[in-house]
């Protein structure tokens, strides 16, 4: 036998190794294993896995719903750490989850439904502060058990967190000697099958998930190239018309090709982040238009300026005004005149809704499958300010798209307790129980 070959012997034998190793884990301590003890036995079992329930909460997640989450996040290869833990002195709200992320030694977002109550954090690295606490906040809003409300965070927390889940949710083990490694051999076949299946059961999940976002997407941008299409048809321009100058002329021309650019671009769109491309193409025909009707009036042409925060179709804005999201802070935002006039007057602005899951919403309430669209618009670097204290900006903020990410290990990656703590934060208080209000996950008030 060549010299070479034994190392390449040896790399496959470790390889079906670790393969058995992860069969065998899986088997004998399931996704959603349960436990006694304090946060050193929580720690233990997400270091492994990535749900963990007491067996004192059990009643409010199942054995079943338990595994059935657990594969969820495992499927989705992302950093997400739950924990159902009941309203017990060994678990304090005011550190828990700090202290719990600091005992896994893992970056990743964390979960914890504390009682009847419900909160999160996340390093940085993984997912942004405004990210957090506007999931917490939509979880909050979720009708339904703790298992619906687990769920419905796992499912945008898995879209949103970067990185990927730890090796040590593959199982482990202290050692295997020469009759383990004969014995689990006849396992091998078996356990890389099952691990192979689950990696086109994530890949096709994942691959219908953003066919379902695209064809979402499509509805709402192919309204609005018909409703740039409409505007085009009502300019009533003609490139000979008495007074037409070559700047004008050459508006017209970018419009015209804006339109036909977006429609191309749409058509060939086999990705949601496609859509990025397509929405910027319309706000340039938009400009163009804007332009080109100053130079027809004499009127000043227009600064180039973001489109109209509350619907991009109404076309460039005019001024920056002061307006709050429901239950948000004032932020300042691109308006045009008439929403303008419209928030001058007390009056809430022509918002542009898209349909969701619970009917027509305002598209930064809409959740992150919008992102792309929004993005196309208003670029990467002022959409997520825009939006701080709504779902979508949230997303964007802790989204690698829209904001670099920070220094640091990202999500799965080992850190130990020889972390930031600074750089672990999110949703504030508790939002349910008798907790107290405020603070972060330093060790305020929950």
């Amino acid at each position: 036998m060549p010299a070479t070959a034994v190392p390449r012997a040896v790399h496959r034998l470790v390889t079906l190794l670790a393969v058995l190793l992860l069969a065998a884990g899986t088997a004998l301590c399931g996704p959603g294993a349960h436990a006694a003890g304090g946060l050193d036995t929580v720690a233990e079992a997400l270091r492994k896995n990535p749900v963990f329930v007491d067996p004192r909460a059990a009643g409010q997640l199942p054995p079943a719903d338990a595994d059935a989450l657990a594969r969820k996040i495992k499927d989705a290869d992302k950093p997400v750490f739950v924990a159902v833990l009941p309203d017990a002195p060994e678990y304090p709200r005011a550190t828990v989850l700090r202290d719990l992320r600091t005992k896994v030694g893992l970056a990743g977002v964390y979960a914890v439904h504390l009682g009847d109550a419900f909160n999160a954090a996340a390093d940085r690295s993984v997912m942004s502060r405004n990210a957090v606490t506007n999931l917490v906040g939509s979880v909050r809003r979720t009708d339904g058990d703790t298992n619906a409300q687990l769920n419905a965070f796992v499912d945008e927390a898995t879209r949103t967190a970067r990185g990927h889940a730890p090796g040590s949710w593959g199982g482990s083990g202290k050692g295997v000697g020469t009759t383990g490694l004969i014995t689990g051999g006849a396992l091998v076949v078996a356990g890389g099958a099952g691990a192979y299946a689950l990696y086109r059961r994530g890949r096709r999940k994942r691959e219908e998930r953003e066919r379902a976002e695209l064809d979402a997407l499509r509805v709402v941008v192919d309204e609005d190239i018909t409703a740039f299409g409409e505007e085009l048809d009502r300019l009533d321009f003609s490139p000979t018309e008495t007074g037409a100058t070559d700047e004008m002329r050459a508006d017209y021309s970018r419009a015209l090709d804006a339109y036909d650019e977006a429609k191309s671009k749409m058509a060939a769109a086999s990705k949601p982040d496609d859509v990025r491309g397509v929405t910027a193409t319309l706000e340039e025909g938009r400009f163009a238009l804007a332009t080109l009707a100053a130079r027809r009036t004499g009127t000043p042409l227009p600064q180039r300026r973001p489109p109209c925060f509350f619907d991009p179709r109404h076309g460039p804005s005019v001024q920056d005004v002061q307006w709050a999201p429901p239950g948000g802070a004032l932020r300042t935002v691109p308006a045009c005149a008439a929403d303008a006039t419209r928030l001058a007057s007390g009056q809430e602005p022509m918002a542009r809704e898209v349909q969701t899951a619970y009917g027509p919403r305002p598209y930064w309430d809409a959740g992150p499958a919008y992102a792309p669209w929004a993005g196309g618009y208003f670029g990467g670097g002022l959409l997520p300010g825009l939006l701080v204290g709504t779902m979508l900006g949230g997303m964007l903020g802790g989204s690698p798209a829209y904001a670099a990410p920070p220094a640091g290990p990202e999500g799965g990656d080992y850190t130990g307790s020889d972390y930031n703590p600074d750089d672990f934060g999110g949703g504030g208080d508790w939002g349910g129980g008798d907790g107290g209000g405020g603070g972060d996950f330093g060790g305020g008030n929950w």
